[in-house]
């Protein structure tokens, strides 16, 4: 009479989405290892066009500080020397979105 079986159970490790969240971010800017000078271009590139032209509007239109101008420029020459100098491809795509978000922090503090 054997109908009890013994099995085992497999369960499911709890899983930490923070860390699956940032290891992702991770492991994709890794992959993005070859492409480094076009990043560096696209950084440049975006930054020349959309954010360097963001001080002139806040500092003409909203009245802002002068030091909008310093943020700015240090953010976009860090950025030079970051990918002329040999920094590392998490290096630069973090600048470039530390860039992105201080630029929009700005523009939002400034214009409401």
């Amino acid at each position: 009479m054997a109908t009890i079986a013994n099995t085992t159970t497999t369960w499911l490790a709890p899983t930490n989405t923070k860390t699956n969240v940032f290891k992702k971010v991770i492991n994709w800017a890794d992959k993005q290892a070859p492409n480094r000078t076009m990043w560096f271009m696209v950084s440049l590139i975006a930054q020349g066009i959309l954010f360097l032209p963001v001080p002139a509007a806040l500092l003409y239109y909203f009245d802002a500080p002068i030091g909008i101008l310093a943020i700015t420029l240090g953010l976009f020459f860090s950025n030079i020397i970051a990918g002329m100098g040999g920094a590392s491809i998490r290096t630069l795509l973090g600048l470039f979105a530390f860039s992105i978000i201080a630029h929009l922090l700005m523009i939002v503090v400034f214009t409401l």
